[in-house]
């Protein structure tokens, strides 16, 4: 219940800045709605219709009680419902960000796990090399490595992701989100990868493993069975994060792409001044993410017991 209040509190201020940073933003709702070719006696009128007339506070309480029960209010640009322009896009982003999590997820677990198991080894020093390069570079260089190697040289992927999926064979469908999903495995991996094996090793260094090494328990079976356990908590909230890093969309990768997910639609509501659109799926991506870390905090929980019965 503790957590629960943090989040609640949490999306509360996250709302506060959202709907008070957007009214920084130059531009006009009212004028943008209308065109620049309004009178000002048409733009007054906009603005007591869409209630930008009423002082601050109220405008604030409106669209909060508004986005509670689920409306998410009317697009600027394309004069639509937030919901509908939501509706076609949503789709694409969850296909990419679970077919990410499916394939990227367990991966870097298991090259993290084997990292702890052989501390040193050629192997571990060459899996801690790469995991750190690719936290320090940027996903649109990863991308554009991905793209001069599979486009240009392996003639593999598309350089641009665009159009329906429907129809499409299982080549087309691998050309189709190979390269999204590549470069979204990298960014991922480079932190699952480094924290597990982290999170591995801190619990091998307690004084219960140190026993079980001393009475000549093969390595394997006391990470395995011992302290992959009690390493648990810290992996499942790195996954967490990663996986509300996927779900509301990697701004970079979308727009790099070309692809059409939710992290696009938030860019073309910056460049279009789209004010309601921002707000909405603002408010949409802080709650995904509160509630994956609500999930993660529960799951650290349920798997050790040293949190539920603290000394």
């Amino acid at each position: 219940m503790r957590r629960l209040a943090v989040g609640l509190i949490t999306v509360l201020a996250v709302s506060i800045i959202i709907f008070f940073g957007t009214k920084v933003l130059p531009g006009d709702a009212a004028q943008i709605r209308l065109g620049q070719s309004a009178t000002p006696e048409n733009i007054a009128a906009m603005r007591a219709r869409l209630g930008l007339d009423q002082p601050m506070i109220v405008q604030y309480w409106t669209w909060l009680k508004n986005f509670v029960t689920g409306n998410l209010g009317v697009s600027l640009a394309a004069d639509v419902p937030i919901t509908e322009l939501i509706g076609d896009r949503y789709k694409n982003t969850i296909i990419v960000s679970g077919l990410t999590a499916l394939i990227g997820v367990p991966i870097s677990l298991m090259l993290g796990i084997l990292g702890a198991m052989f501390p040193g080894s050629l192997y571990d020093r060459v899996l801690t090399f790469v995991s750190v390069s690719l936290v320090a570079a940027p996903e649109f260089f990863t991308a554009t490595l991905l793209v001069l190697l599979f486009v240009f040289a392996l003639d593999i992927g598309n350089a641009v992701v665009v159009g329906s999926i429907d129809g499409k064979g299982i080549w087309e469908l691998i050309k189709h989100f190979a390269l999204p999903i590549t470069t979204l495995c990298f960014v991922i991996a480079s932190q699952l990868i480094r924290m597990s094996r982290a999170a591995v090793l801190n619990v091998m260094s307690s004084p219960y493993v140190e026993m079980a090494i001393l009475k000549g328990v093969p390595r394997k079976r006391i990470i395995f069975r011992h302290a992959l356990l009690n390493a648990l908590g810290p992996i499942v909230n790195v996954v967490a994060l990663n996986l509300a890093y996927l779900v509301t969309g990697v701004i970079v990768v979308e727009v790099y792409f070309g692809y059409p997910g939710l992290a696009t639609l938030i860019v073309q509501g910056v460049q279009t001044r789209d004010f309601v659109l921002i707000q909405g799926l603002g408010m949409l991506f802080c709650l995904v993410y509160v509630i994956l870390m609500l999930i993660a905090d529960i799951a650290a929980f349920a798997s050790n017991p040293r949190l539920r019965h603290p000394k």
